[in-house]
C-alpha cells in the first residue's frame, strides 16, 4: 500500500513543525511548505493526496490554492484551516473540502486526517 501524500501549508513556522512532526506517521509522506506559491512549486514535482492548509497566507491564500489543486485533481481532499468562520458552505469547492476552526485541537485533526486516509484507501480498492 503506498504512503498518504499530505501537503501541509502554513506561514506560522512553529505551529508548521509541530503539526507536521504530529501528522506525520508510517504510512504518511508529509510535505510541509510557508506559502502557496511554495506549495503550487511542489504540487508541479509530485501529486498529494490531501492538502491541509492556512487559509490567511501571504500571497495566494490557502482558498485559492485549494481552487487550484482542486481543478486540476478533484478527487484530492482539503482542509482549509482558519481563525475565521466560513460564511458561505464549502460545497462550491468541491465534495472533499472540509473545514478547520483555528484554534483547534490537535485530536480533532489527526480524527479528521484519519477519516481522509480511510476514504482515500476506499476510492484506491
Amino acid at each position: 500500500m503506498k504512503p498518504i501524500g499530505i501537503l501541509y501549508v502554513e506561514d506560522n513556522d512553529d505551529l508548521r513543525d509541530l503539526i507536521s512532526l504530529l501528522l506525520a506517521g508510517e504510512d504518511r509522506e508529509m510535505v510541509t511548505c510557508t506559502n502557496g506559491e511554495e506549495a503550487l512549486a511542489a504540487l508541479e514535482q509530485r501529486t498529494f493526496d490531501i492538502l491541509v492548509t492556512d487559509v490567511s497566507l501571504p500571497g495566494l491564500s490557502g482558498t485559492d490554492l485549494a481552487r487550484h489543486v482542486l481543478a486540476a485533481k478533484p478527487e484530492t481532499w482539503v482542509v482549509l484551516c482558519s481563525g475565521y468562520e466560513f460564511r458561505q458552505g464549502l460545497h462550491h469547492l468541491g465534495p472533499n473540502v472540509r473545514a478547520l476552526l483555528k484554534p483547534f485541537e490537535f485530536e480533532t485533526l489527526e480524527a479528521l486526517i484519519d477519516e481522509i486516509i480511510t476514504a482515500v484507501r476506499a476510492a484506491e480498492a
